[in-house]
């Protein structure tokens, strides 16, 4: 089974920059459909981001304004959300995974999270 370890988070201040990491075992790093999801307290779980298998191509939902960026090395078996100008409604557990290509918005594996705070 692949197995995805997110790291970086940690409580921040509003408007302070975050960069989150997750690093992927058991699998062919470069085959994957990447994502990034969050939830946060209250809410539903929540689809931040994709990326593909070369990296080159990237989907990011409307309601990160910009703030939110994806990115990958296919050569350390990473994948990377990059968070500017952080909100306190932003503070959730956020969450890699690898995407179904045959299904649209099922994920085939999830990593174990990590906890974002943002304090005001």
């Amino acid at each position: 089974q692949v197995q995805l370890v997110e790291s970086g988070g940690r409580l921040v201040q509003a408007g302070d920059s975050l960069s989150l990491s997750c690093a992927a075992s058991g699998g062919t790093f470069s085959t994957y459909v990447l994502g990034w999801f969050r939830q946060a307290p209250g809410k539903d779980r929540e689809f931040l981001a994709a990326v593909s298998y070369s990296g080159k191509s990237t989907y990011h939902t409307d309601s990160l304004k910009g703030r939110f960026t994806i990115s990958r090395d296919n050569a350390k078996n990473t994948v990377n959300l990059q968070m500017n100008n952080l909100k306190p409604e932003d503070t959730a557990i956020y969450y890699c995974a690898v995407l179904n290509t045959q299904a649209l918005g099922v994920v085939d594996f999830w990593g174990q999270g990590t906890q974002v705070t943002v304090s005001s």
